[in-house]
């Protein structure tokens, strides 16, 4: 589990194309200074499991699925990630509850003069946006200010432009997205139960249907 509080910028500094995957390896002194193989590390909000760790440097394989699911697909080496390690049990819940299973990118819309961002949403991701609700965004967590059926906008505070990616982030460029995973299971809970009841809200007290 992660909480979205990024702990460093690193920088990738080699990309090796596998069949149907990907290894990278990624520059990050604070997040190797304990980390070994196995252990896992979010880099822009994805997930991974180190392979290897040395020299304040670790890598990590990156399988198709995510490819085609994150901005990961297009890293290049010299690019900047955002950084996180696993939250221990006990640890602080600075940001909020994310599994670093990314659900699709982003697009960088604009930024205005102070800090609001605004972001494209992928189509299907916007019933689990709400107003005041939280939102990963290339591993950041951040709380949702605005949102039309097509964008979404946060209030980026100076500290998060200079210590994360998102204060180089240019229009165009892809982000990494998580939805509110309570929103998902809420909504998988609750489908079944809303469906039952619109079917019985057309059936007459004598079991034949009504006109809707």
């Amino acid at each position: 589990m992660f909480t979205g509080i990024v702990e460093e910028v690193g920088e990738v500094t080699a990309v090796e194309q596998l069949t149907d995957a990907a290894r990278l390896t990624v520059r990050g002194p604070l997040v190797t200074s304990d980390a070994g193989h196995g252990d896992s590390i979010a880099v822009s909000g994805v997930c991974l499991t180190v392979v290897t760790v040395s020299g304040g440097e670790f890598t990590v394989d990156v399988v198709n699925e995510t490819l085609q699911r994150s901005s990961l697909a297009k890293v290049a080496v010299g690019d900047a990630v955002n950084l996180e390690r696993a939250t221990p049990a006990g640890g602080r819940l600075g940001g909020h509850i994310m599994q670093g299973h990314v659900d699709g990118t982003g697009v960088f819309l604009s930024r205005d003069e102070q800090g609001v961002t605004t972001f494209a949403l992928p189509t299907g991701l916007g019933r689990y946006v709400v107003e005041k609700g939280s939102i990963a965004v290339d591993g950041v967590s951040l709380t949702v200010a605005a949102i039309t059926e097509e964008s979404f906008s946060v209030a980026l505070i100076p500290t998060t432009l200079e210590v994360t990616t998102l204060g180089r982030r240019t229009a165009g460029d892809l982000v990494n997205l998580e939805v509110d995973v309570v929103a998902k299971y809420v909504e998988k809970l609750a489908v079944p139960h809303l469906a039952g009841r619109a079917h019985n809200d057309h059936v007459s007290g004598d079991g034949t249907k009504e006109q809707a």
